[in-house]
């Protein structure tokens, strides 16, 4: 399938984000802030911050959707960048496509707030929305990247609990392998006009601040799935984290885990966040919506 000539204009921003090394995470963090905060939500979509369990989040909602259907998001950026506020048009989108109110969680940001904060953080939201009136069969988790990591994190510290686990997760491009040893890495290096081997790496060990990369609930390629909710996968073929997602989706399946996995061709890392210039961003955001809403009932 032919991509949309928009992609071009996509992958210059990449490389544009790309072409100058930040001199540290606070200018890394003001560069991807600038990039993403370019894409506004639309005018009918309500956005205000909202404390969840000791947690800062947005309340990011389409018009006219149920009040008591949620999707908690966690956005992407390495565990070390960007907020709920560079995701907003992504997260709207998705809850205009899903029928359903976002939470788009606010978690603490490494190496300042190394392992586990961001996943005690992404915990803790979850349990506020348990604690305020939303069923488990009523709330998705969803995230990009990191984001998506933290949506199995999650689900593992659930189960780990004994907590009701939620409907389904969905993943755009997700980051679950934090020794970053998919094949893809290596074989994609030249392709992926965003995400690169050694930047990831480092990423990786700045986060996990000393522990083990196979923690499952750093890495759930590394854990025990079986009990988990459907889960949808979404990833581009030329990504380096391209394996992630179809190791993943093996693991899953292999622990009885209803997945779904589809490989968008020449798509780059979350593309989902380009939708308001992307035809494919739009496209995925749709069907990732169609998918929440038969998991919601």
């Amino acid at each position: 399938m032919a991509t949309s000539p928009e992609l071009d204009r996509v992958i210059g921003i990449m490389k544009a984000i790309r072409s100058k090394p930040p001199a540290d995470i606070h200018e890394a963090r003001a560069v991807l802030d600038k990039a993403f905060g370019e894409y506004k939500p639309a005018s009918d979509v309500t956005v205000f911050d909202i404390d969840a369990g000791g947690v800062p989040c947005q309340w990011i909602t389409a018009p006219d959707v149920p009040q008591d259907r949620l999707i908690i998001y966690f956005h992407g950026g390495a565990y070390a960048a960007c907020s709920p506020t560079t995701h907003q048009d992504l997260i709207s989108r998705l809850s205009r496509a899903s029928g359903a109110a976002a939470l788009g969680v606010d978690y603490r940001l490494a190496p300042e707030h190394p392992f586990p904060a961001a996943v005690d953080d992404a915990i803790a939201a979850y349990d506020w929305a348990l604690g305020h009136g939303f069923a488990p069969s009523n709330i998705v988790l969803a995230g990009d990247s990191a984001g998506g990591g933290l949506v199995l994190s999650v689900m593992l510290a659930a189960k780990d609990a004994g907590v009701p686990l939620p409907a389904a997760g969905v993943c755009f491009s997700p980051w679950v392998d934090l020794e970053c040893s998919g094949e893809s890495m290596a074989a994609n290096d030249h392709l992926d006009d965003f995400i690169k081997y050694g930047g990831l790496s480092a990423r990786a060990q700045s986060y996990l601040g000393g522990a083990d990369p196979k923690h499952p609930w750093a890495s759930a390629l590394f854990a025990d799935l079986r009990g988990l909710p459907p889960l949808l996968l979404h990833v581009g073929s030329v990504e380096t984290l391209l394996d992630d997602s179809t190791r993943l989706a093996a693991l899953a399946e292999d622990a009885g885990v209803h997945v779904t996995l589809k490989i968008w061709d020449d798509m780059v890392h979350v593309w989902q966040a380009f939708a308001a210039i992307l035809p494919e961003g739009r496209q995925s955001i749709e069907e990732a919506g169609e998918f929440i809403r038969e998991r919601l009932g």
